[in-house]
C-alpha cells in the first residue's frame, strides 16, 4: 500500500509483512551458527513468547532508567517525558523491523541507519551502550524463568545471546563480551556500580508506566496503585534506584501470585504453534509509518 507524501508515492513499511516464517529470513553473510541463533530468537519472540518477551523489553526499559546518566540524557531530551508514547513507539518498532525481518533484510539495514544516527547525536558511553543491550538479553531469559510457562533452555539461552550480540555489532558497540557469562557478570556489576537514586530516574520511569497502565485500560485515577503492582514485579534493588517506595511483603504476594497462577494456566493449555506480531505506533501513525521517519532528527540549521 502506498500514500502520497510530499507530492510522491510512499510506500508504507508498516503495511508490508514480515517474514511469515524463520526460515524467510535472510542469511546473508553470517555464520551458520549465527543464522540458526537468529531462527532460535524470532521463534521466541513470535511464536513461543510473543507477549512475555514484549512485557519484558518493556521492563527492561525500566532498567536502563535507574542509571542515571542514561535517564538524565532521556530526561534533557523531553522524549519519554514529553513525547511518552511516540518515543515508546518508535523505539519498539525500530526493534521490531530488525527482530520480525532479519538482520540481513533491507528493513534492518534501515531501521539500523535510524537507530545508529539518532545515536550518533549524542555521547554515550560504550558500557551505557553495553548495559542497555544486556538488558535486552537478561530480561527475557529472567521473566521467563520468573513468569513464562516456562524458561529458555540452555541452546535458547545462547541462541538469544549471539543474536542481541550481533545486533549491538550492527550498532557499532564494542567490547562485547565473548559468551553469556561474561556478559551476565559484567550486568550485574555495572549494576552495582551505576544504579543510583537522580530526579531524572522517576522523571522518565513515571510518563512510560502510566502510559503502560493506559494500554491496560486502567484509569487515571488507579495509577498509584498500578504502579506501586509494577514495582512489585520488579527486583528490590531496581525499584530503590528508581525512586519508588519498596512495595510490601503483602503486595509483592499478590502480584506474583497473580504470575504464577498465569503461568499455571499456560501450562494447561496447547503449545503456540503459529507467530504473533504484535503491532506498536496505531496511534502515533494512524495513516502507518516509513523506518525513515520513525525517531529524533538533528534540528534543522
Amino acid at each position: 500500500m502506498t500514500e502520497r507524501r510530499g507530492g510522491e508515492a510512499t510506500t508504507l513499511d508498516s503495511n508490508q509483512p514480515f517474514a511469515a516464517s524463520e526460515y524467510e529470513l535472510p542469511a546473508g553473510q553470517k555464520s551458520s551458527e549465527l543464522v540458526r541463533a537468529e531462527r532460535t530468537a524470532w521463534r521466541l519472540a513470535h511464536v513461543h513468547f510473543a507477549w512475555d518477551i514484549n512485557k519484558a523489553l518493556e521492563f527492561a526499559l525500566l532498567q536502563t532508567f535507574a542509571v542515571p546518566s542514561i535517564s538524565g540524557l532521556l530526561d534533557r531530551t523531553g522524549e519519554f517525558s514529553n513525547r511518552t508514547l511516540k518515543r515508546y513507539d518508535d523505539t519498539a518498532i525500530l526493534i521490531r523491523e530488525v527482530l520480525s525481518s532479519g538482520l540481513d533484510s533491507d528493513r534492518a539495514r534501515r531501521a539500523f541507519g535510524r537507530i545508529n544516527d539518532m545515536h550518533g547525536r549524542f555521547r554515550i558511553a560504550n558500557d551505557d551502550f553495553l548495559y542497555v543491550l544486556s538488558t535486552f538479553v537478561f530480561s527475557a531469559i529472567d521473566w521467563l524463568d520468573r513468569f513464562g510457562r516456562r524458561g529458555m533452555t540452555d541452546e535458547e539461552r545462547e541462541a538469544w545471546f549471539l543474536y542481541w550480540r550481533e545486533f549491538g555489532r550492527r550498532m557499532g558497540i564494542s567490547s562485547l563480551p565473548e559468551d553469556i557469562v561474561a556478559f551476565r557478570s559484567f550486568a550485574k556489576e555495572f549494576e552495582k556500580e551505576r544504579f543510583a537514586q537522580a530526579p531524572s530516574n522517576r522523571a522518565v520511569a513515571q510518563p512510560t508506566i502510566d502510559l503502560l497502565l493506559n494500554q491496560y485500560f486502567v484509569p487515571p485515577f488507579f495509577y498509584p496503585g498500578g504502579r506501586a503492582f509494577v514495582m512489585a514485579l520488579c527486583l528490590p534493588h531496581l525499584v530503590e534506584a528508581l525512586g519508588y517506595p519498596a512495595p510490601s511483603s503483602a503486595l509483592r504476594l499478590v502480584a506474583e501470585g497473580a504470575m504464577a497462577l498465569r503461568r499455571r494456566i499456560l501450562r494447561l493449555l496447547p503449545d503456540n504453534s503459529r507467530p504473533k506480531f504484535i503491532r506498536f505506533g496505531k496511534q502515533t501513525y494512524p495513516k502507518g509509518y516509513t523506518i525513515e521517519e520513525l525517531g529524533t532528527f538533528r534540528p534543522k540549521g
